[in-house]
């Protein structure tokens, strides 16, 4: 099996660059893409059994592999939904398909964004993680436009190991996610 481009990317020019610029000395300590977790909240799950089947293939085809439902934890009236039931599925991907998987959300799904101008530089926690959200599945090429019968947004979290925001900006920069600038960020808004 092929090395994906990026894990050689990480690998050849991302950790020498991080040992010769930010002083690290061993190269376990330097910040590592550790998973990226994709789910989907379905909510009308419960009304509807077909939504969640098809955010479940939808979910597969877009990652390569195979979505878990997420079951509710809680009970809470408001919103009709009892503790067990199915209230969205994801997918955790770690290696090889993770790195095939930013790839392709680097090179082929960012840029198929309506009116897009870069992704939030600020949506980094204190851990040094990395969450963002799709408004629909359709930026994949994997799903057909025309056969999708309900638009269901995700979030897409990537989890970064021995870092902090400023070193998961870095990180993500280098790898080639397109963040917006500090001018896109002040004309914005």
């Amino acid at each position: 099996m092929n090395t994906p481009r990026l894990a050689e990317k990480y690998t050849n020019e991302i950790v020498p660059a991080f040992l010769k610029d930010h002083g690290y000395t061993n190269v376990m300590s330097i910040p590592r893409l550790e998973k990226i977790v994709v789910s989907m909240g379905v909510g009308k799950a419960n009304e509807n059994k077909r939504l969640m089947e098809t955010a479940v293939a939808d979910l597969t085809k877009i990652t390569g592999q195979q979505a878990v439902v997420t079951l509710a934890k809680k009970s809470v009236s408001n919103f009709r939904l009892r503790e067990g039931y199915p209230v969205g599925c994801m997918v955790t991907l770690r290696g090889a398909r993770m790195f095939e998987f930013l790839d392709r959300l680097i090179s082929v799904a960012i840029p198929r964004i309506r009116d897009f101008r870069g992704l939030k530089a600020t949506s980094f926690d204190d851990a040094g993680n990395y969450n963002m959200g799709l408004a629909d599945q359709l930026v994949f090429p994997e799903i057909q436009a025309d056969r999708v019968e309900n638009y269901q947004g995700m979030n897409i979290t990537m989890v970064i190991r021995r870092s902090d925001k400023s070193a998961s900006h870095q990180l993500l920069r280098m790898f080639g996610v397109p963040f917006r600038t500090k001018k896109q960020e002040t004309a914005r808004g």
